[in-house]
């Protein structure tokens, strides 16, 4: 006698029998011994809110996709098509495993980015908008405001005196939040040490300018101990290094062993003299300037050195309209030595710098913008045209001048836009191309702008 094969439920899925239906309900007519398997929509969501893909939504919100593997493997996509699938151990619908800066599918399509708890995304601006405040941002007070009003003024006062050069006042004003330093590079007569002195006296701080020369001694920067005849004692004389704004002028004309003199005051911002060491007031800034056509007779600085500086500014030559707005006031009397009669105005105090430094660095990053500027470091150290990529100094130095610019700019939290805008000026100086990059003409600049654009924006 034959008996009739087992027919599948009404509600099976696949036509297997002893599936559960849509609802997670078993079929009635599935067959004894039969294992049953869950349906795709088996996990239940909360608030009453349907999640996609088996995934529970969070928040009453629809739960997002998951992002794909990698080619040649199941996609997450379809592996939450099948019976019974459930999230990686530890995880959520909302927050897949996969990185969340800026992956793509195999199909080139940006892959979904997280939702906070508060419903918010981290996109990048697009089309010049900003992204949403995350609600971890930074809230600014009434008092923000004003010390930005009146550091956004340094500008106008420094205009008095230096024509253009908008670039660099912004670097050296991001740099004073930081409490970094900055390398200008330019060609001898573009208001390198005009412009520093400039922005030194409309936020009056006390600046020494020290020329640097081949027989400069480490001991005229620094101090040293001088014998006084009166008392038969030694006491200590203070350098120019005892100031708040340093000019290191031509830094590269001096040798090795005076320019290792400013690492100390750079990076511990101390002076050691005779076995005793002596605190820098705060803010402490060395501006160091540098001709980038002759160099005969000078002492390039040493990786080791040049990671000590925030920024590498470089000032080029004025254009047409620029240089006639120049020309056309020193022809009604300018005189770039005498900078109190430019009418240059006093707009802050060391205090409000300090103040509004801290205040700066208290700015928040997004797990998605910190993974940006990973990316973005781990990229020079893998390009084929470096001989040396950035060091993680460089990185911690690339987020807290973002966080700067981000206050500067009225922001509580950072945008990818911020970080892109200032690996020019962090990173040149702390890269090295091979020799065959250089004698193939690779330019640095070219170099950088093609290591960002290679790394996804987080979406």
């Amino acid at each position: 006698m034959t008996v009739p094969p087992p027919q599948p439920g009404p509600q099976g899925q696949h036509g297997q029998p002893g599936q559960h239906g849509p609802q997670g309900q078993p079929d009635s007519q599935a067959q004894p011994g039969t294992q049953s398997q869950p349906g795709p929509q088996g996990h239940p969501t909360q608030q009453g809110q349907p999640g996609l893909q088996g995934y529970p939504a969070q928040q009453g919100r629809p739960g997002t996709y998951p992002q794909p593997h990698q080619q040649g493997q199941q996609s997450a996509h379809t592996q939450q098509n099948q019976p019974g699938a459930h999230p990686p151990q530890g995880q959520s619908g909302a927050y897949p495993s996969q990185s969340l800066h800026g992956e793509h599918s195999p199909q080139g399509r940006p892959v979904q980015a997280p939702v906070n708890p508060d419903g918010a995304q981290f996109a990048p601006p697009r089309d010049g908008v900003n992204a949403p405040a995350p609600a971890e941002s930074l809230v600014l007070t009434d008092e923000d405001a004003q010390l930005r009003e009146v550091l956004l003024r340094v500008r106008e006062e420094t205009g008095k005196a230096v024509v253009g050069q908008t670039q660099a006042v912004e670097g050296i004003l991001l740099a004073l939040l930081v409490q970094g330093h900055v390398l200008l590079e330019g060609v001898p007569g573009v208001a390198k040490t005009l412009l520093v002195r400039s922005i030194a006296q409309s936020l009056d701080l006390d600046s020494q300018r020290v020329q640097f020369t081949p027989d400069l001694m480490p001991g005229d920067i620094t101090g040293s101990m001088v014998y006084d005849a009166k008392s038969g004692d030694f006491s200590f004389r203070e350098g120019p290094v005892f100031t708040n704004l340093l000019i290191a002028d031509e830094i590269n004309r001096t040798p090795p062993k005076t320019q290792s003199a400013l690492l100390e005051s750079m990076e511990e911002r101390q002076v050691t003299v005779d076995g005793t060491s002596r605190r820098l007031a705060p803010p402490f800034l060395v501006a160091a300037t540098q001709n980038p056509i002759e160099y005969e007779g000078t002492y390039p600085l040493p990786e080791a050195q040049l990671d000590r500086f925030l920024f590498k500014l470089v000032l080029g030559l004025p254009d047409r309209d620029t240089e006639f707005s120049i020309l056309t006031r020193h022809a009604e009397g300018f005189d770039a030595h005498r900078l109190r009669d430019a009418g240059i105005a006093r707009v802050a105090g060391p205090e409000e710098l300090l103040r509004a430094g801290n205040r700066a660095a208290q700015v928040h990053c997004a797990p998605e913008v910190i993974a940006y500027i990973v990316d973005i470091v781990q990229a020079t150290r893998q390009a084929p045209s470096l001989a040396l990529g950035v060091s993680p100094r460089g990185a911690t130095r690339l987020l807290a001048a973002s966080q700067a610019k981000a206050w500067l700019s009225g922001r509580g939290y950072i945008t990818p836009d911020d970080v892109k805008s200032l690996v020019p000026m962090t990173f040149r100086h702390r890269i090295a191309l091979r020799p065959e990059a250089q004698m193939e003409g690779a330019d640095i600049d070219r170099v950088l702008a093609s290591i960002v654009e290679s790394v996804n924006v987080p979406r």
